[in-house]
């Protein structure tokens, strides 16, 4: 049994608690001190109803006392807060490895986790992602799944995957760090487009071709990146996209659905109660295709939505009315 210190006690960060107190002991923190009050004394996280902290879970107010004992460190915040994080380690946790659930690219740098970690912890630190398809409510609810851990070393990925797996929550290892990152963030950007899709009711043979051609864009962008073209038909990729653009508990699907009624992102995103990393991701992505020169239509379309103020009606029709092309 090991010590794991998780850094976001969100509905994320407490599913991931829940899952992983069967194997070991948790220390579970997160910045809002009202949350945490909650936790403690009712054991139960209101984005998470009906299901109960164990005893093994402790909930800690202070980022002192999380990393105390801890053999682990699981970030499992916002990709806005990940560099706080990495930097808190660094700080008072210097020797334990680290591993992420983040899935976004940070706003204003566009950079991976991997890099901010990088910059924080110094490139050797034993660092991994955790991504794949997982909705919250599910690995809570002890529902089976399987997801990818891809470290920055396939032996430390395989240790901490062989310590983390149990038989409601399969974890396959891998060291395609870079492609799995860019899987998790640009699926959210394309879970976004699939709601407006739907929410349209342009059918189920557009929402196919949409995460097909979705795909594409990810595995261009992710091999210009330097990841390999496998990952991009794992459980980080496809397995990933499908569950986001498909799954009713997608919040970035809901985005999309909400934007198709007409509603304004201010009024969507305040009535939503989660995150939904796909809306500041699809900013950097875009920004970064066009760096790079990577061809990401759709992308740039649920990036002008959003932050241009493109009727979605208009998105589709600039999709639509594109030159045909050779498929790849």
């Amino acid at each position: 049994m090991s010590r794991i210190a998780i850094l976001g006690s969100g509905a994320w960060g407490t599913a991931l608690a829940l899952s992983f107190s069967a194997r070991h002991s948790i220390a579970l923190w997160g910045r809002e001190t009202d949350l945490q009050a909650q936790l403690r004394s009712t054991r139960e996280n209101p984005l998470l109803p009906g299901v109960k902290l164990p005893a093994s879970v402790d909930v800690v107010d202070t980022l002192a006392d999380a990393f105390t004992n801890a053999d682990l460190v699981l970030v499992v915040t916002p990709t806005a807060g990940l560099r706080f994080c990495l930097r808190s380690v660094a700080e008072l946790a210097p020797s334990l490895p680290v591993i992420w659930a983040c899935k976004g690219l940070e706003a204003g740098t566009a950079k991976l986790p991997h890099d901010i970690a990088a910059e924080e912890l110094g490139a050797a630190h034993p660092v991994a992602v955790l991504t794949g398809p997982s909705f919250a409510q599910e690995v809570a609810a002890g529902l089976p799944g399987a997801v990818t851990l891809a470290g920055n070393s396939l032996a430390f990925a395989t240790h901490w995957a062989a310590q983390l797996h149990h038989n409601r929550l399969r974890i396959y290892a891998a060291d395609d760090v870079v492609g799995a990152e860019v899987s998790g963030a640009v699926k959210n950007v394309l879970a976004i487009a699939t709601g407006i899709c739907d929410g349209m009711g342009f059918g189920l043979n557009a929402r196919a071709a949409l995460i097909t051609r979705g795909l594409a864009e990810i595995t261009r962008l992710g091999l210009a990146l330097g990841g390999r073209r496998e990952t991009f038909s794992g459980l980080a990729g496809v397995g990933d996209l499908i569950l986001t653009c498909t799954g009713d508990l997608s919040r970035n699907r809901r985005v999309g659905l909400a934007l198709a009624e007409g509603r304004k992102l201010d009024e969507i995103l305040s009535s939503l109660g989660h995150v939904a990393e796909g809306v500041p991701t699809a900013r950097e992505v875009a920004a970064l295709a066009r760096k790079l020169g990577v061809e990401m239509p759709i992308t740039a379309a649920v990036d002008a939505v959003l932050h241009e103020g493109l009727p979605p009606r208009d998105a589709v029709e600039r999709l639509l009315s594109r030159d045909p092309k050779i498929e790849g």
